[in-house]
């Protein structure tokens, strides 16, 4: 008997996805799905532990921005005008001197808050313009063997910066290989101590290698690296941290519709995919158990899907409430929407959280972020 034809995980991947997310994004689901299909956008996070200083000049000269610094800049930018506008209207009434002060005092009042809540400025991540598909370089090491940057998508770096690490926290990186998000929360100088925690012992290694090609002897020493099943980490060592980021497995849906190797949508783990949010919920929970009361905990996936996303967000703040007795806020990261607008384009109707749409002049993501904090 003929057997039937194979179908290729990517090509059930996508249709999963055409069903569910055209009902989902609507009208913008067309342009996502041709961002999904064409090559990914990449960031160059520079590596503040290497000696090559002029790697930020030769990538200003290639017409690369850190977005991370000039968005602040761009935002107040705005304001300026919006508020000098503002005062221009009343201008006739109030003479000039005072316009001036106006559109200050609103700059600052209005902008200041924000911005310092959620940039982290020793992070710098250098990206090309909306519309430049420029490719860069590989990296290079330095004189001492460091890779002077790390090429990732730029948005997997909103939620280290909606973590927003202080001076000396006590930090959890509960699901960290292959080790982007890792680097990046090394990057901000601020972590006292970085656990380092992925399930996976072959991911694991991965991590090893990123922290050795990136990171001096003496920050490795104050990482600690574990391969523990992240669901055990609240009862490991529960309510001990400051920040923890819980970046969950997920359908991945770039990779998913691109790659057939380790794809979620193979027919053999069709069922480790439906018990997906099952996982990511009770990896959140691990993660709200191990936050110190008035800790933060910022949740992320590279997916669309409200199922990941949204749905484990409200289901995790309703066990919490009623298995733990915790009380969770939800912290606004609308601002992120107004400070990132030139690099990425963001979904407007998320209920919770920020989700990073691709794009075809800004083709990063899928990231979805949502920043919790324990009361």
């Amino acid at each position: 008997a003929a057997t039937a034809p194979r179908i290729p995980p990517t090509r059930l991947a996508l249709h999963h996805f055409d069903v569910s997310y055209s009902l989902q994004l609507k009208d913008l689901w067309p342009s996502v799905r041709a961002g999904l299909l064409c090559e990914q956008k990449y960031g160059a996070l520079l590596n503040s532990f290497s000696a090559a200083d002029h790697v930020a000049q030769e990538l200003e000269l290639l017409n690369a921005t850190d977005f991370v610094s000039e968005a602040p800049k761009k935002a107040q930018r705005s304001q300026w005008g919006a508020a000098a506008e503002e005062a221009g209207r009343g201008e006739s009434m109030s003479g000039e001197g005072r316009t001036v002060m106006q559109a200050e005092t609103m700059t600052q009042a209005e902008m200041s808050l924000p911005v310092r809540a959620s940039i982290s400025s020793n992070i710098k991540c250098y990206t090309f313009p909306r519309g430049d598909i420029t490719r860069f370089r590989p990296a290079r090491p330095d004189a001492l063997g460091l890779l002077d940057y790390y090429l990732m998508d730029a948005a997997s770096l909103l939620p280290v910066l909606a973590l927003n690490v202080q001076p000396d926290d006590c930090v959890l990186d509960l699901c960290a290989a292959p080790g982007g998000k890792t680097l990046a929360l090394l990057q901000t100088g601020l972590c006292g101590h970085l656990a380092a925690n992925d399930i996976s012992i072959s991911r694991t290694k991965r991590l090893y290698q990123i922290l050795h090609s990136y990171v001096p002897r003496e920050i490795r020493e104050t990482v600690s690296v574990t391969s523990c099943d992240g669901r055990d980490w609240g009862q490991l060592e529960g309510g001990t941290f400051h920040k923890v980021l819980v970046d969950v497995p997920c359908t991945t849906d770039r990779h998913s519709v691109m790659e057939q190797d380790n794809n979620i949508f193979h027919r053999r783990r069709t069922k480790e995919r439906q018990m997906l949010p099952m996982l990511q919920l009770q990896l959140l929970m691990a993660g709200i158990l191990a936050t110190k009361p008035g800790g933060e905990v910022v949740y992320s996936t590279c997916s669309l899907s409200p199922l990941q996303n949204e749905y484990v967000i409200e289901r995790a703040l309703e066990v919490a409430e009623t298995q733990y007795n915790i009380s969770i806020h939800v912290e606004d990261l609308s601002h992120f929407r107004t400070l990132f607008q030139d690099t990425f384009s963001f979904f407007s109707d998320c209920r919770l959280g920020e989700l990073v749409l691709p794009h075809l002049t800004a083709n990063f993501g899928p990231m979805y972020f949502c920043k919790l904090r324990r009361m």
